[in-house]
């Protein structure tokens, strides 16, 4: 069944269901948000005097903390001012954009990370989408060209950590695999498609296919941090360095998953590939451990029986703590998959619609009087390290953080696009 074949069925049935009140009520999300977060985004514009570094989070004491270019977040301020451009209409936001996504002109060339998808594909991408300018597809398939220097034929997957010493050992091991690396794979499909070389989607399809094979249990939940062995590919070891413990779901791990395989299906039309995503989305829409409005605590297994960490983690201090990024980029991932299925789309869509309508509540939305920085507060960047380091604003625990602010505005925007087209259907 073709994707637009899909997308009918899902709009027929979301039509049928509507009612004005709905109506209203989406409408008010969209201008809601837009304006909390224009509001918010001229405390940023009116405080940074420098394009050298970038917008990333509040500092514990309430304070703007600003990211070098080189850093893996940098691309997703300059994302959100686009998506935001998007939902607005207002030409200010679009100049802004184009001023915050073009200082990071040289990030083409780093080396120093696999990030450079996230850097470059979430500014430079967004940018070529929304102005169809030939001068980003350079950026584009230059970015590409220096992710796919870190693939490697041993482990067939792309290095994320060029060192990483597990919580409690004392080894250092030079080459990584994180379950983040699946969002980075979007570069390399834009590039195929942009420059017609065959060789990035297929450095972007053997990891993938590595990633089923060593990140995922039986149950569909996934290992956070696999090492391998550069020279033979031997795989080492399965950690965490952001999780509760090496056998738990690390919440935003499970949404990178979702979302990086219902992007490998969308590019690649291979089946394996919407089965990982489906199955996925099924471990965790069932999950007894996502709360009620479906906001995840940052590990689904904080706490639980048989879950023991490598670094004492206080529970009574941290067992609570939800992460707002997780369900942001889950509703992101929910919206598009329910677009590229034939069954279970309404489910989806349904599911990501919850999340997009408790984010937007006081509880974890900023007020517009609030001075937060960012639309959205509560989110989580690591626990173990804010524990390991014992200082304030390590692993940007409980504050607003710019990916989950650039993952809810995409998500808007995804749910904007279908429901547009069913009132067109009407």
């Amino acid at each position: 069944m073709s994707l637009s074949i899909r997308v009918i069925i899902l709009l027929f049935t979301l039509t049928v269901s509507c009612v004005p009140a709905k109506e209203k009520k989406d409408k008010s999300i969209y201008s809601d948000n837009i304006s909390v977060a224009e509001t918010q985004y001229n405390h940023i514009l009116s405080e940074v005097n420098t394009l050298d570094k970038l917008p990333n989070t509040r500092n514990a004491d309430g304070t703007l903390h600003l990211d070098p270019k080189e850093g893996w977040v940098s691309g997703f301020f300059p994302g959100s001012l686009w998506y935001l451009y998007e939902l607005s209409g207002e030409e200010k936001w679009k100049k802004e954009a184009i001023r915050w996504t073009e200082t990071l002109d040289t990030i083409q060339w780093y080396k120093g990370t696999h990030d450079i998808g996230f850097m470059i594909n979430c500014s430079y991408g967004n940018a070529l989408r929304l102005t169809k300018d030939k001068k980003y597809e350079t950026v584009l398939i230059n970015a590409a060209k220096t992710l796919s220097e870190r693939f490697n034929e041993k482990t067939k997957t792309i290095l994320s950590w060029d060192k990483f010493t597990p919580w409690g050992e004392d080894e250092e091991y030079d080459f990584t695999v994180i379950i983040d690396n699946m969002m980075n794979l979007e570069l390399l499909y834009k590039a195929e498609k942009l420059s017609g070389d065959t060789s990035f989607k297929k450095i972007a399809n053997v990891h993938a296919n590595s990633t089923i094979k060593h990140h995922y249990r039986p149950d569909y939940s996934s290992y956070h941090s696999i090492v391998f062995n550069p020279e033979t590919g031997d795989l080492i070891k399965k950690k965490t360095s952001q999780g509760y413990s090496d056998n738990s779901s690390w919440s935003r791990g499970q949404a990178w998953g979702l979302y990086g395989f219902t992007m490998c299906y969308r590019e690649t039309k291979n089946m394996e590939y919407l089965e990982m995503a489906k199955n996925i989305a099924a471990y965790i829409m069932n999950s007894k451990f996502i709360p009620e409005d479906k906001v995840p605590l940052w590990d689904y297994h904080v706490g639980q029986e048989n879950y023991n960490p490598d670094i004492e983690i206080p529970v009574e201090k941290f067992g609570k703590m939800r992460d707002v990024s997780a369900a942001a980029i889950t509703a992101s991932a929910f919206f598009e998959l329910s677009t590229l299925v034939e069954i279970n789309a309404e489910h989806y869509y349904n599911y990501a619609n919850d999340i997009v309508n408790v984010l937007s509540t006081d509880k974890y939305r900023a007020a517009k009087e609030e001075k937060n920085y960012f639309i959205l507060k509560h989110s989580v960047g690591s626990i173990p390290h804010h524990v390991y380091y014992n200082e304030p604003n390590a692993g940007q625990v409980d504050q607003p953080i710019n990916y989950a602010d650039y993952y809810f505005l995409e998500a808007l925007v995804r749910k904007k696009e279908i429901d547009n087209m069913t009132s067109v259907d009407k």
